[in-house]
């Protein structure tokens, strides 16, 4: 009885661990306005609860561990509805929900679809918008083109070409 329940244990608990995905500390927008991110960006996840491509990302790209390495260390990860009822306070603006027949959110306003995700700068100015889903290995590319400061020296399409070869390496480097 007792190595049987070894044996049950055993399994059990390594199938915990294969189970066990990397998580995104996500924050709030509240805790976002009044966080102090020093020299880190926001990265803000404008999403729907009806968007299915929300829920992929959710599933197959943030759950991969190194997109989960590089928005936790290099960046100040956010979750926002853009379908939200809360009034929003975000770099001195009060933005509103949306009333009527437009459901999206004031701050999600211009967003031409989800999920999108905004890149802000720590006064809350805005870098880059990035419409769409994508697979995690293609997001690495972005988050990493941003967070490594190569988005001020190379076009993204030469980045992209380059990133396997001449990137990733010293990335994955840096990263562990």
């Amino acid at each position: 009885m007792t190595a049987i329940r070894k044996i049950l244990t055993t399994t059990f608990a390594m199938l915990l661990l294969a189970g066990v995905q990397a998580q995104v500390k996500w924050h709030t927008i509240d805790e976002a306005s009044k966080a102090k991110i020093g020299s880190k960006m926001y990265f803000v996840d404008f999403y729907t609860d009806w968007c299915g491509y929300c829920k992929k990302m959710d599933r197959q790209t943030f759950t991969d561990p190194t997109v989960a390495k590089i928005l936790n260390r290099y960046f100040y990860p956010v979750k926002f509805n853009a379908e939200s009822s809360q009034t929003v306070q975000w770099a001195g603006k009060t933005y509103r929900p949306g009333s009527g027949r437009a459901r999206s959110h004031e701050f999600a306003a211009g967003l031409r679809g989800f999920p999108s995700f905004v890149l802000y700068r720590a006064d809350g100015s805005v870098i880059q918008v990035i419409p769409g889903f994508y697979p995690a290995k293609d997001f690495i590319v972005v988050l990493w083109y941003f967070a490594s400061g190569d988005c001020d020296r190379y076009p993204f399409e030469q980045y992209s070409k380059m990133f396997d070869k001449d990137i990733k390496p010293a990335m994955l480097k840096q990263l562990k």
